[in-house]
């Protein structure tokens, strides 16, 4: 791979998803020249794709990482992360290692609830929860799929090693957005499934879509 195609993913992994126009700009070279690689990486499977509305104009098409590009980051905070999970297991068991997940559920329920009590608007909860959760290192976003539906999607998962290891985790991130979204909300894709992302289909209540 070539040295600005390892720039291209860096920047991709630093600065979240971006158009080839605004990664032109940063490596210094022409647009053309930026989706010529953009492309390469595609082909090998470490980008993709997905068009974002802009406020004028038309829809932005924006570049970001693939699950396999993460394997071009070494991660030791999932070596940590996995070994704490199998200390506290070894340590105090499963209990002890829900009892953890718990404390986790209700100290992210607290914050999001702050963050989403005084929006009224299913739309407007969903755009906060959206940006909290970027913050945290999910690239998180929202697509509108029809009026009261929209799908909530987040394209990295910073705790995918603890994930993988206890599948508790995701269920408790499930709850949270039920109760904090005020919605109906259904998993329908699955990093740990194989899928390229995780995504949420978020329904507003009857009364609410009324």
């Amino acid at each position: 791979m070539n040295a600005s195609s390892e720039k291209i993913l860096r920047l991709l992994k630093t600065r979240g998803a971006m158009t080839a126009q605004q990664l032109a700009v940063l490596l210094n070279m022409t647009s053309m020249g930026a989706r010529q690689h953009l492309h390469h990486l595609q082909n090998e499977g470490l980008v993709s794709t997905f068009d974002r509305k802009e406020k004028v104009g038309r829809p932005s098409r924006y570049w970001q990482l693939t699950t396999t590009a993460q394997q071009h980051f070494p991660d030791r905070h999932a070596d940590l992360t996995l070994a704490l999970i199998d200390n506290v297991r070894e340590l105090f068991g499963e209990e002890g290692l829900q009892q953890l997940i718990d404390k986790r559920e209700r100290e992210a329920e607290a914050n999001y609830s702050r963050e989403l009590a005084a929006l009224p608007e299913l739309g407007a909860r969903l755009a906060r929860l959206a940006e909290l959760r970027s913050g945290e290192g999910y690239m998180a976003e929202v697509i509108e799929q029809s009026p009261g539906q929209w799908l909530l999607v987040e394209n990295h998962c910073p705790i995918c090693a603890a994930a993988a290891s206890c599948r508790n985790f995701c269920r408790s991130e499930l709850a949270i957005f039920r109760r904090c979204l005020r919605a109906r909300v259904e998993r329908s894709e699955y990093i740990l499934d194989g899928a390229r992302r995780c995504a949420y289909l978020i329904t507003a209540l009857p009364a609410e879509s009324a």
